[in-house]
């Protein structure tokens, strides 16, 4: 079966409130139906709430209107996110006030609130889960929808994933996975050697410690394999491999770690929300504001993560990307027009593909990629409705 997947567009039929993406979001909470959020429920609202500048994120506008939507089907919400962010959300304007629920640091105030999941899976054994999530009854997966460095695209499942962990296992253990995958023999490479691939890496992705004679790739860092300037000069020595498993290991931890996090909720109790709006090539952890590299889409919504994430780079596929927007730091771009590339692989390359974590999510049963998509007030039918009489700034009234 086709989940169903419901889309607002940011394109409206007429220039008024009804048609706007505001009444869009309404409806789209109307129809995922909060009806199984029991009374009193604890709602976790996991959305990332930016760093520093960054206030590319979900504007308090639409996360008001969800925190109000929870509180009228009887459940009480917050909003949860790594401590930092939520310790100055004020300065992206995100405050109890302004969001209408407490916001509330995922791992406790120190970051040591946790839950210890079993991973397994190459070189990472354990996790540790925010204990705030692993307590509440139902998820908002609210989602600012990005490129990523690190697999090309940031959606519902990174927010998981990656922002459902403590601190220690989303640095070290999550974005250390990379290093199970052998990509560097240290008998072959000399010390001098080593040091000219570091030298040859544009972006700085490659690390040598002499003392150790230990060569690293940081996964988030080698931005392109359109580049791939350090493998050229090691092409008579032969001691570096990037291939796509290095990358794929991130991919497929992103899935697991998901699933370990939806597991502690009623599956009629997950509602997974996308806001496709100044879409950005890096994350939002970069704190600080990005040229948008793809149009302004609008916003979806499911009960299913894998569906509404395939919906998302289905309709960023159609959308394409914004060349005269792209920061002039990507330097192996790929703007060939005949490439059947996602504009996040002509980004970041096409080893960073952002169907993968997908695919796998489906294998480990998460939801389907078969979807409906489903737009509700279109800009076709907002054309053809009668609009009411609109006062500007004279309702209310402060005269």
């Amino acid at each position: 079966m086709r989940s169903k997947v419901f889309f607002g567009s940011i394109q409206q039929g007429r220039d008024v409130v009804f048609a706007a993406l505001g009444a869009k979001v309404d409806k789209i909470l109307e129809l995922l139906d909060f009806s199984t959020i029991d009374k009193r429920d604890k709602v976790a609202i996991k959305m990332h709430l930016g760093f520093q500048d960054g206030y590319q994120t979900v504007p308090v506008l639409f996360v008001r209107r969800i925190v109000k939507a929870v509180k009228a089907a009887g459940g009480w919400p917050f909003i949860t996110d790594n401590p930092t962010s939520v310790y100055n959300a004020v300065e992206r304007g995100y405050t109890s006030e302004t969001c209408g629920c407490p916001l509330i640091p995922a791992a406790g105030v120190k970051d040591g609130y946790t839950e210890t999941v079993i991973v397994d899976f190459k070189n990472v054994d354990k996790l540790e889960m925010s204990g705030v999530l692993h307590d509440a009854d139902a998820l908002i997966d609210l989602t600012h929808v990005k490129g990523h460095a690190s697999c090309g695209y940031g959606g519902a499942i990174k927010n998981l994933a990656v922002g459902g962990y403590a601190a220690q296992s989303r640095w070290e253990k999550i974005h250390g996975v990379e290093h199970s995958v052998t990509y560097w023999d240290s008998e072959k490479c000399s010390p001098e050697h080593a040091q000219k691939l570091v030298e040859a890496c544009p972006y700085k992705a490659l690390k040598y410690d002499a003392e150790k004679h230990k060569l690293t790739i940081g996964m988030f860092a080698c931005a392109n394999q359109n580049c791939m300037e350090c493998l050229d000069t090691d092409k008579e020595v032969r001691c570096l491999e990037i291939s796509p498993e290095f990358f794929n290991a991130f991919q497929e931890l992103l899935a697991i770690s998901a699933k370990k996090v939806l597991e502690t909720f009623d599956e009629n109790k997950r509602f997974f929300v996308n806001f496709l709006l100044q879409i950005t090539p890096h994350c939002d952890c970069m704190g600080m504001a990005q040229p948008t590299v793809v149009p302004e889409i609008g916003v979806l919504g499911s009960r299913d993560i894998v569906a509404i994430e395939t919906a998302t780079l289905d309709l960023i596929a159609k959308a394409g990307l914004m060349e005269a927007s792209i920061p002039p730091y990507f330097r192996h771009v790929n703007l060939d027009p005949n490439a059947r590339l996602h504009p996040f692989e002509r980004l970041w390359g096409s080893m960073k593909n952002p169907y993968l974590t997908l695919r796998y999510a489906s294998e480990l049963q998460l939801g389907t990629s078969e979807y409906e998509l489903i737009e509700i007030l279109s800009p076709e039918d907002t054309a053809k409705m009668e609009p009411p009489k609109q006062a500007y700034e004279r309702q209310p009234s402060f005269y």
